[in-house]
């Protein structure tokens, strides 16, 4: 079992990220590690995704659950309470991933063997060793200071 600390992705990131993978109304969308639901409801209200949160930690995944069911998202957008190596990722379009690259390390093997061709993967600042990524880009989520402040990962299987 793995835990990561929580650290939320801004909303830039996450639209961007999600623009990146090029995700289209209907796919289907997994965050591994949706702390509070941010990626995960994103998805489903502007993208049209069918989306899939997988939290470890209780607090976070019922925080999310309550956001969701507050913005009436239920037919589209449902928590697992579980860990991730535990909950299949066959029919995911497309995987998001704010870990840790010591932690995509570790997911790289599930993404490896349960991932459908053609999938995406976007990761917010860390890279997945032994993946050549599709798109590198530095994103400046605040264009005024005027240096990235982040870099976005897309891979494609």
């Amino acid at each position: 079992m793995f835990i990561s600390p929580f650290v939320a992705s801004p909303t830039s990131v996450i639209r961007r990220l999600l623009t990146l993978a090029e995700l289209k109304p209907g796919e289907v969308f997994y965050d591994l590690g949706a702390g509070d639901g941010g990626p995960i409801i994103l998805a489903a209200q502007e993208f049209g995704a069918r989306c899939v949160g997988i939290e470890l930690r209780e607090d976070l995944a019922k925080r999310a659950m309550r956001r969701i069911r507050e913005l009436g998202l239920e037919d589209r957008v449902k928590v697992i309470n579980e860990d991730m190596f535990r909950v299949p990722l066959i029919d995911a379009d497309v995987v998001y991933l704010y870990l840790t690259t010591s932690a995509n390390e570790k997911v790289r093997p599930k993404l490896e063997a349960e991932l459908k061709r053609g999938a995406r993967v976007v990761s917010h600042d860390y890279k997945i060793e032994g993946w050549e990524p599709v798109v590198v880009e530095k994103f400046c989520e605040n264009p005024k200071l005027g240096f990235p402040s982040h870099t976005l990962y897309l891979y494609k299987r």
